[in-house]
């Protein structure tokens, strides 16, 4: 057994800005992670031609700006060299290869008892803290929803969080389910590396670049968000036109608010909706089932795919592991707390990075933590 003021959950980019952010604060902490690195996401989980899709500076993790030569927006390659720095020059030091089974609330002893499981040794690691961050994030998980005939499909099928780019797929009919910022780059990517590529768009859906949007975020600060999104829309109807036309529609709601109230960003464009208006990538509404290699649409068009790509999303794993959590966490495992208030449970329970504000959530997220904390250890030594 191990006493440690404080145990983190997950080595993401919320585990290690909270880890620094307490670091600097020289509060004692301790980060558990089941992989055997930190930011397995981006490492290992990321497609090749993945970038930000903000500006550097609404990216940055607290204490370390971006060096001043890296592109506004960072390749997956860029970033990861900025975690792996960031975790050498915060002093951060993940314990790798923890699985953590359960944690749970001990009233007698004020404290959260962590059982981890350490796969390297396949010996198990008892913890108590007396605060508890989850940053497990809210990527926890690869989520592919459940499809008539999934099963029998005779093609490959994955997760997107498994594709790494379009090589293998050359001269290959693909369907990609999903039109976020996932779903329309792989697509992108598919149809460039010469696949016969088609996508599924479930929804309403905001497209805009990521000039539109870094200008939208930029306006923000001056002007309420109802004037943004009225611009920002504008815009994106001057770039792409009627996207009706090509089946896809704009929700009533603008992009900005819509991300507030949903927690669903606007899909960010690479070239996509050029090859969507030439017919390069053809667009079809939901599923409804599919029968060996066939796979039927909701408009009752029934087309043959080789591979399907799932770009649906990803659930948190929290629910696994976390006993007591005093119905902090809904039945998906997301605070039920909106934000900004969302981040603070009880019995010194706390969770970085379920903001759905991205890296710059994750940033405010931890800066909270590390000084709530810091706060009672002072309150508690007085």
């Amino acid at each position: 057994m191990e006493e440690v003021p404080v145990v983190i959950v997950g080595a993401g980019p919320a585990g290690l800005a909270t880890s620094a952010c307490l670091n600097n604060l020289s509060v004692p902490n301790i980060i558990l992670e089941r992989e055997d690195c930190s930011a397995s996401l981006w490492k290992k989980r990321a497609y090749d031609r993945m970038k930000l899709h903000l500006a550097k500076q609404f990216c940055e993790l607290p204490h370390m700006p971006f060096p001043s030569r890296t592109p506004t927006f960072v390749p997956r390659i860029s970033f990861i060299n900025y975690v792996d720095n960031y975790v050498s020059q915060m002093g951060i030091n993940p314990r790798y290869h923890r699985s953590v089974e359960s944690a749970s609330y001990d009233e007698n002893a004020k404290a959260w008892i962590i059982v981890a499981k350490n796969t390297a040794l396949d010996a198990y690691e008892e913890y108590v803290s007396r605060y508890l961050v989850v940053a497990t994030g809210e990527n926890g998980e690869g989520l592919i929803p459940e499809v008539p005939g999934l099963g029998s499909f005779e093609g490959e099928y994955m997760h997107s969080s498994k594709y790494e780019n379009g090589g293998k797929f050359i001269g290959k009919n693909v369907l990609v389910v999903g039109c976020g910022n996932s779903g329309m780059e792989i697509a992108y990517d598919l149809s460039s590396c010469g696949a016969c590529t088609s996508i599924v768009v479930r929804g309403p859906v905001h497209v805009l670049t990521r000039e539109i949007v870094f200008a939208g975020m930029l306006l923000l600060k001056f002007l309420p968000c109802k004037l943004v999104d009225f611009i920002v829309v504008m815009l994106s109807k001057m770039k792409f036109g009627d996207l009706f036309k090509y089946g896809l529609e704009r929700p009533k709601k603008g992009p900005f608010y819509f991300k507030a109230i949903t927690g669903q960003t606007p899909t960010i464009d690479v070239g996509a909706m050029d090859k969507i208006r030439k017919g390069e990538i053809q667009v079809f509404p939901s599923i409804t089932s599919i029968n060996r290699n066939e796979v039927e649409f909701e408009n009752g068009k029934i087309e043959e795919f080789e591979a399907i790509i799932f770009a649906t999303g990803y659930k948190s794993t929290v629910r696994n592991w976390l006993k007591d959590d005093k119905d902090f966490f809904d039945e998906y495992g997301m605070p039920k707390r909106n934000c900004p208030n969302h981040w603070k449970g009880e019995n010194g329970l706390y969770c970085a990075g379920f903001s759905r504000k991205g890296l710059h959530g994750i940033s405010i997220d931890a800066k909270n933590i590390a000084n709530d904390i810091n706060l009672a250890l002072t309150d508690h030594q007085v």
